[in-house]
């Protein structure tokens, strides 16, 4: 055989090798998801970016967390603390409210009990030290519970629910996102609806606008038809599928109340299996301005982006440039002052002229002498 001859052949295998082996890298990797769930900038410039690493059905996948890189506006990032649950760790605390529907809807055949039994089994798969609320909603917007450590407490709230009149989703959604204003560390909204929306003053767009650049998570749960819009045993899909997209949650429905069960337990696996990696942002100022942050794994194979604001209602300023602010606040308080005292002078100046004019002529015909005593 010709040494020409040999060399096609080889280059040939190796062809071959590389063609045969790519489709094992890319079908790992196609149904593979990476996403930024959540930034917890609440102690700036500590920020904590929560990532989740799932399959095509939302189950997670484990991955070594040093496999993991992040980088803020380009900038490679050193995670100081990271906790995943390879090590046990995960989230600290997971803060998960559990969002109700119990319009009139949810009392055709055994929806209601189903959320009941759905919503318990989250709670029964709740780490110590996990805290989770109840909020139901129909016309009106109910706290059933408070966000708390007992499970007991959740569970005697979520069997006092009845279904009665309309749906209220939306401002149920931002009651929700009020209640967890004020709580730290990783929270989670998981909504269960079966119907439409017909009574809300609220819009999407509000609940969006109150969650901020990735506040929170709203997860929703559709129960019914998606087929059947409209009718009592519809879903309005659409709906449910944008809101989840656009606060970074998941989006599943079940057909039937003996299938919820396991999307909650699904959602409450995820929201465990999370990484959360905790650094020190680069630009140290709360100057207000959005920063981008990526996060991928296996040198850019998968990636994802977000972004968080610091906040700042006036930019703060460096310790070295307070000499360049202060000479520009003057500079901006002469030129307030300035044209006020100008002002001012030129009143004086127009005062001074009319003490200082002499008013000649006699006096008018009818005016009265003055002095003058009238002796009868």
């Amino acid at each position: 055989m010709s040494k020409t001859m040999r060399i096609i052949l080889t280059l040939n295998l190796l062809l071959f090798l590389t063609i045969w082996s790519t489709p094992a890298t890319f079908a790992q990797d196609a149904g593979t998801q990476v996403h930024i769930t959540q930034v917890d900038n609440s102690k700036f410039p500590q920020v904590t970016v929560y990532v989740s690493v799932t399959d095509a059905s939302g189950e997670p996948i484990g991955v070594d967390p040093n496999t993991i890189q992040l980088s803020e506006n380009g900038q490679a990032l050193q995670a100081t603390n990271v906790n995943s649950s390879g090590d046990q760790k995960g989230p600290a605390i997971i803060t998960t409210l559990l969002v109700i529907d119990v319009s009139g809807s949810m009392a055709n055949g055994s929806k209601m009990e189903g959320a009941k039994t759905a919503a318990k089994a989250y709670i029964d798969q709740m780490r110590p030290g996990d805290q989770a609320g109840v909020i139901a909603f129909n016309t009106d917007v109910k706290i059933a519970q408070d966000v708390t450590t007992d499970r007991q407490a959740l569970i005697t709230a979520i069997d006092s629910l009845q279904p009665l009149g309309n749906t209220a989703m939306f401002d149920g959604l931002l009651k929700s996102v009020e209640t967890l204003a004020n709580v730290s560390g990783r929270k989670a909204i998981i909504l269960l609806s079966d119907g439409i929306d017909n009574r809300s003053k609220a819009k999407e767009d509000d609940v969006i606008k109150s969650i901020g650049s990735a506040g929170l998570t709203i997860s929703t749960i559709g129960l019914g038809d998606p087929q059947q819009v409209g009718n009592n045993f519809g879903l309005d899909e659409p709906a449910l599928k944008s809101l989840s997209q656009r606060a970074g949650g998941a989006y599943s429905f079940a057909t039937d109340p003996a299938a919820l069960a396991s999307v909650y337990q699904l959602y409450g696996r995820t929201l465990q299996s999370e990484y959360a990696f905790t650094y020190t942002s680069p630009s140290t100022l709360r100057d207000g301005v959005n920063r981008t942050l990526t996060v991928s794994i296996n040198g850019g194979a998968l990636s994802a982006n977000s972004r968080y604001n610091p906040g700042g209602v006036l930019p703060e300023v460096a310790s070295q440039s307070w000499p360049l602010f202060g000479t520009i606040l003057i500079v901006l308080l002469a030129l307030l002052v300035i044209p006020m005292l100008v002002g001012k002078g030129m009143q004086m100046m127009g005062a001074g002229r009319q003490k200082g004019r002499i008013k000649l002529g006699g006096q008018p015909a009818n005016a009265q002498p003055r002095g003058r005593v009238k002796m009868k």
